[in-house]
């Protein structure tokens, strides 16, 4: 059995989930946060593994990661998160069962030709609240 693994654009996220949107408009920090805690919970109950990919300021991309915790990417200044997402999907698609969550088509598309699975946000938000009952 192949590595389970789920790839999660988190501003699309962010934006396509009404409470997390309505949290970044007073700060975006907030609602990075409370996405990420609930991507570490699904990993922690499912043993999924999770990536989520967020657009960056910096010079360099940068990857936030802790020991058994999620990894966390920020794009570079003027490299759409997109641009790692279909990196990643490219390099391990077809290496394991690997889902992207998205709401760009055109980012979907290509993380299917890559070997991905590919679901919505709200496909995702479904997903979540489904594993992790309050």
């Amino acid at each position: 059995m192949r590595p389970r693994y789920l790839i999660v654009d988190g501003h699309s996220a962010i934006f396509g989930w009404p409470e997390m949107a309505k949290l970044h408009a007073r700060r975006s920090s907030l609602a990075r946060d409370v996405l990420v805690k609930k991507l570490r919970a699904y990993q922690d109950y499912t043993g999924v593994r999770v990536v989520v990919v967020f657009d960056g300021t910096g010079s360099t991309p940068t990857d936030l990661s802790e020991p058994h915790g999620i990894q966390i990417f920020y794009s570079r200044a003027g490299q759409p998160a997109d641009a790692i997402i279909e990196r990643l999907a490219g390099k391990y698609g077809e290496k394991f069962d690997l889902v992207v969550a998205t709401s760009d088509r055109l980012e979907q598309e290509t993380a299917s030709a890559c070997g991905a699975n590919c679901i919505s946000i709200e496909n995702l938000r479904a997903l979540l609240e489904e594993a992790l009952p309050d």
